[in-house]
């Protein structure tokens, strides 16, 4: 069993994880809208949506960095339990 020292360490780090993920959404989402719209404003001289490219290759990036944030280390070892439950009664 884990100290209360130890508990509020891991809660830390979950709790930077966590931010560390919505200023990387903040960006994106800066970033992108700002791509949209030079896209946009430049519509007559380049037509095809070029930034779609960011906004999917970025986007797998986002959604990797909400798993690790949100389903991470924690998930692993939930998924690991229920799995050794299952071997163990076997």
């Amino acid at each position: 069993m884990e100290s209360d020292e130890e508990l509020r360490q891991r809660a830390r780090e979950i709790a930077k994880k966590k931010t560390d993920f919505y200023t990387h959404l903040a960006i994106y989402i800066a970033v992108n809208l700002f791509l949209i719209v030079t896209w946009a404003a430049s519509r007559e001289i380049i037509s095809f949506p070029w930034f779609i490219f960011a906004l999917v290759g970025w986007g797998i990036g986002i959604v990797a960095h909400y798993i690790d944030a949100f389903h991470g280390k924690d998930y692993v070892e939930k998924l690991s339990e229920k799995e050794y439950q299952k071997l163990k009664n076997r």
